[in-house]
């Protein structure tokens, strides 16, 4: 909302000091600090509104130790989460970016979803909340929207320069370019690492490819967003590895938005892909001020509210990106917990259909509650699948000087 005002203010009126909002940089940390305004400062008054309307978490008794003190937290906290992504990027994004709508509506939608899914378990007193097929058909219905667009829309492009950028004496000398429709993709520990959906998939027809690559879309954006629902069983996890994942993204759309950097470092340029590091700092923000009451002892939860959201908004960044197939490394936490689920969910249905007595690998499923079961203090668990996250963002940058 700001953004056309000061861009008014400095190209029609010349206003004094107005084009500094137009830079990235600036407009990027005015979006991480009113984040970390509205959760911190106003944090607590949420809280307290919160419990004063008894949305207070359902526990299931999984024989976890200090379970029980956990009984009554105030969830739905991920509403806290919404408002200080929603807010800033209104505030300081370009509203006109292609990429803006589709992460705004795709936080609205997941976190809606999360929504209905908390409300059916506190105040309906449903411990199961949503109907797996009714999220299942709503994160089907922001991946068409997401996928389709991406597909389709005539602004997203990738700009291909046809002899590399170069800065002589200190002017920028940009060559010939062109901005293409192209479904290409980045490999990772690949020397040319790019792959083209269309020439993959060409073979199929030109209609077919479209709903293959709408089918894509679909599964990350679910499988990503459904991971970071499981990721988030303890007090930060989620939070915090979410805010790793989302400064790495960070990164990744200021290079890919810069013509200079991204020859130098032989990454897509993406024509406008900049403006989502409002978006990311405004996500990174969140995830900060939200972990001041969610860390160990949690002072609140996120619930499928704030879960279900940043999984998904995590998917479409790296999709608009081209970076969805780092999602592997960049997600591993998520992906790690997922498996986890998978694995232990198979093999006892193998044991039990071959011994009559299903058998399991892990003490308990996800990954966390098995250390937490080994009697490892739940800060330490957080702390050191923060430490694994961090180290899975380094390896995932480093792909980024492979030429």
């Amino acid at each position: 909302m700001l953004y056309p005002i000061f861009e008014y203010l400095d190209q029609v009126l010349d206003f004094p000091g107005a084009g500094v909002f137009r830079y990235i940089s600036f407009r990027a940390g005015m979006a991480a600090l009113v984040s970390l305004i509205i959760t911190i400062t106003f944090g607590n008054h949420i809280i307290n509104w919160i419990r004063n309307k008894q949305i207070g978490e359902t526990v299931r008794d999984l024989g976890l130790e200090g379970q029980a003190q956990k009984k009554g937290t105030p969830t739905m906290g991920g509403l806290m989460i919404i408002a200080a992504i929603v807010i800033p990027t209104l505030l300081f994004g370009d509203l006109d970016n292609i990429y803006i709508i589709l992460l705004l509506v795709t936080t609205v939608w997941l976190g809606g979803i999360g929504f209905v899914d908390d409300y059916i378990k506190v105040f309906k007193k449903n411990k199961e909340g949503l109907k797996g097929r009714f999220k299942i058909v709503g994160q089907i219905g922001i991946g068409v929207i997401v996928g389709a667009t991406l597909y389709f829309h005539e602004d997203v492009v990738i700009r291909e320069f046809s002899t590399p950028v170069s800065v002589e004496s200190g002017v920028v000398e940009t060559p010939a370019f062109q901005d293409v429709k192209a479904l290409k993709t980045t490999i990772p520990f690949v020397k040319n690492n790019e792959l083209d959906y269309e020439r993959l998939l060409g073979f199929l027809g030109e209609s077919v490819t479209p709903i293959l690559y709408i089918l894509v879309v679909i599964f990350i954006i679910t499988a990503v967003s459904n991971g970071a629902n499981i990721t988030d069983g303890i007090d930060g996890l989620a939070a915090g590895t979410s805010a790793i994942i989302g400064l790495t993204i960070a990164i990744f759309a200021y290079l890919s938005g810069n013509a200079i950097f991204s020859q130098y470092l032989n990454i897509m340029y993406i024509p406008n892909s900049g403006e989502l590091v409002i978006f990311a700092s405004a996500f990174i923000g969140a995830c900060i001020g939200f972990l001041w009451y969610n860390a160990y002892p949690a002072q609140v939860f996120m619930g499928d509210t704030g879960s279900l959201m940043l999984g998904g908004a995590i998917a479409v960044m790296a999709l608009t990106l081209r970076k969805e197939l780092l999602i592997p490394i960049m997600c591993g936490i998520f992906v790690i917990e997922n498996l986890s689920v998978v694995l232990q969910v198979s093999y006892f249905k193998y044991t039990k259909k071959k011994y009559g007595e299903g058998r399991r690998i892990f003490l308990m499923s996800p990954l966390h509650h098995h250390y937490q079961k080994k009697n490892i203090p739940e800060a330490k668990i957080v702390t050191r699948f923060w430490i694994v996250g961090i180290l899975l963002a380094v390896i995932t940058l480093a792909t980024l000087k492979l030429r």
